[in-house]
């Protein structure tokens, strides 16, 4: 591992972070309206079978009912969000790496990396649970056919009215316990792999491109293991009626288990998984190259 590094710049992967984020977006979208038709849909009544039957079904039903424009529906407030989110999530990753080294040299530990990580999920979570109850709203009423919200502002104003700003921050307490270990998961295994894929005395920032889409890609996959149990009860809670679970998630879980056994925890992965390596590859390499570019651009900074 080549001792010469590039001292780390918060501000810097804040930038870098945001254009990654746009790449995530627009690579993961369409998987990501899919995952949360799957996960919403109800259990049908008897003789009735269910309205998707997987991944490829759900595909071509939103396809052929909405054209592709379908599969990016709601795309504006992940981008709005995402953007800054991703911004914030890669600054607190630096911030977190920066606050652990002794010296701009030290080479941290993978646990600490972990926690570095971990300190990026809490910073993201004041951003993100808003927009993805936002989010799951929105993508969910196409499928009830009840059109309750005009749009991403419309949701927020309804949502205000009724119950304030608990009720936008619904399900914060599930998002911190989705994105903060899955978080440090990501980095940790993003930097595992990157150093498992650098050849010997050669730095980082001379890993190829292909080698930073599969470690990427893979960090991805690594996140979402450990995030989606936590992603499908939030979901669930986020899109429930007003006071259907007084207990909040546990409720949901109990609900969940009791209906429809602990597999359901796991519900919509291979619609995560395949959309999780597409989208994470994009976000990383988007990240390394707007990273290699403000290198270039501001080398002191």
């Amino acid at each position: 591992m080549a001792k010469q590094q590039q001292p780390i710049s918060p501000l810097k992967n804040f930038f870098a972070g945001g254009f990654g984020g746009v790449c995530l977006v627009f690579a993961g979208h369409p998987l990501d309206t899919i995952k949360v038709r799957l996960q919403t849909q109800h259990k049908p009544k008897p003789g009735e079978s269910l309205l998707y039957a997987g991944t490829i079904d759900c595909l071509k039903k939103t396809l052929a009912k909405e054209g592709v424009k379908g599969l990016y529906k709601g795309m504006a407030a992940p981008i709005i969000g995402v953007t800054p989110m991703f911004a914030v999530c890669f600054f607190g990753f630096g911030l977190g790496k920066k606050l652990q080294q002794r010296t701009p040299d030290d080479i941290l530990t993978y646990p600490q990396l972990f926690a570095a990580g971990m300190l990026s999920g809490v910073f993201t979570t004041a951003i993100m649970a808003p927009g993805e109850r936002i989010k799951c709203l929105l993508q969910i009423q196409a499928t009830t056919g009840e059109v309750k919200y005009a749009g991403p502002m419309d949701c927020v104003k309804q949502l205000y009215r009724q119950s304030g700003i608990r009720g936008i921050y619904k399900g914060t307490a599930l998002t911190l316990m989705r994105d903060v270990p899955a978080s440090g998961m990501y980095f940790m295994s993003y930097e595992w792999l990157k150093n498992l894929l650098t050849p010997a005395g050669k730095s980082h920032n001379e890993l190829s491109i292909p080698s930073v889409l599969f470690a990427g890609g893979m960090a991805g996959i690594c996140n979402w293991a450990v995030a989606i149990p936590p992603d499908v009860l939030k979901s669930r809670f986020q899109t429930a009626p007003e006071g259907k679970y007084p207990n909040g998630f546990r409720d949901v879980l109990r609900e969940l288990i009791r209906e429809e056994g602990v597999a359901s925890l796991y519900k919509g992965f291979n619609a995560v998984m395949l959309r999780a390596f597409p989208a994470n590859a994009a976000c990383f390499l988007g990240f390394e190259l707007a990273m290699k570019f403000l290198n270039w651009l501001a080398p002191d900074l």
